[in-house]
């Protein structure tokens, strides 16, 4: 495969837009925690599933972190593939460029595994809610 800068340049418009839908996830989930914080300390409101929120909302910061580190090491792998480029060092940047959508890929699957979570963390929101939808 021969690798040059228009190569590198299809995932500009992908990295920031991956990142930042990941940013407004990672937005939206801390600012339940803080509700729920807030509820729980300053109001002594106790959900009935609180426990089980608890470790769900705790898992899903772990994925986002995760995915968010790996959306960053992919960022910077493409400009870093663009610096072996720049360099002339082409076997070099094929590597490293390797390495960005790698490390895109794995973002990506991590990411689907926190929806996944999410999905759960509703279904279990929704289960004190007792009603028959059939």
């Amino acid at each position: 495969m021969n690798i040059d800068y228009t190569v590198t340049a299809l995932m500009f418009p992908a990295i920031p837009l991956l990142m930042s839908v990941y940013s407004n996830r990672f937005h939206s989930l801390s600012k339940l925690i803080r509700q729920l914080h807030d509820e729980h300390v300053y109001e002594n409101h106790i959900p009935p599933e609180w426990k089980k929120q608890f470790i769900n909302l705790s898992g899903r910061i772990v994925l986002l972190k995760w995915t968010i580190m790996f959306a960053a090491f992919g960022f910077l792998f493409n400009m870093l593939t663009v610096f072996a480029l720049y360099l002339n060092e082409i076997f070099a940047a094929r590597l490293i460029f390797g390495s960005c959508c790698l490390s895109m890929m794995i973002s990506i699957v991590v990411f689907m595994r926190e929806i996944q979570v999410s999905t759960n963390a509703l279904k279990l929101h929704m289960s004190d809610m007792d009603v028959n939808l059939d």
